[in-house]
């Protein structure tokens, strides 16, 4: 019964009414709750000033951005390539990607994620063959 006592215990894993008494171990707190976590977040371009807030959010580097370009593309065609090139840009400075999604969206990541797209597939099975 010896034999089976030490193997409960080994297997068993800490006693923790134990470990409180005990002075070798640390307890660590989380760093920030948000942290690391990843916001896709929709947003409206009804004007070229409504580009700020999006930008301000891709350089923060946690946001998945949705953008609806419609309202701005019925209203001002020449503001609408205006706000799309300023988002490439910063696009570009954070080493993202950026990508028409039907006619009325514009879909931006940061650096960690990318954006599949079916051309890439369909050249992918191509050279596979």
């Amino acid at each position: 019964m010896g034999f089976f006592q030490s193997l409960k215990q080994k297997f068993s894993g800490p006693n923790y009414d134990e470990m409180e008494h005990e002075e070798n171990y640390l307890e660590l707190e989380p760093h920030g709750e948000d942290k690391g976590k990843i916001l896709v977040r929709t947003y409206v371009l009804n004007e070229f000033d409504d580009v700020k807030p999006i930008l301000d959010a891709l350089r923060e580097g946690y946001t998945i951005a949705i953008v609806n370009i419609r309202p701005l593309k019925e209203k001002d065609v020449v503001e609408l390539k205006r706000a799309v090139n300023k988002m490439k840009k910063t696009t570009d400075a954070i080493e993202g990607e950026i990508r028409g999604f039907d006619e009325d969206y514009v879909v931006i990541v940061p650096s960690f994620a990318t954006i599949y797209r079916s051309k890439q597939l369909k050249e992918v099975k191509e050279e596979a063959e």
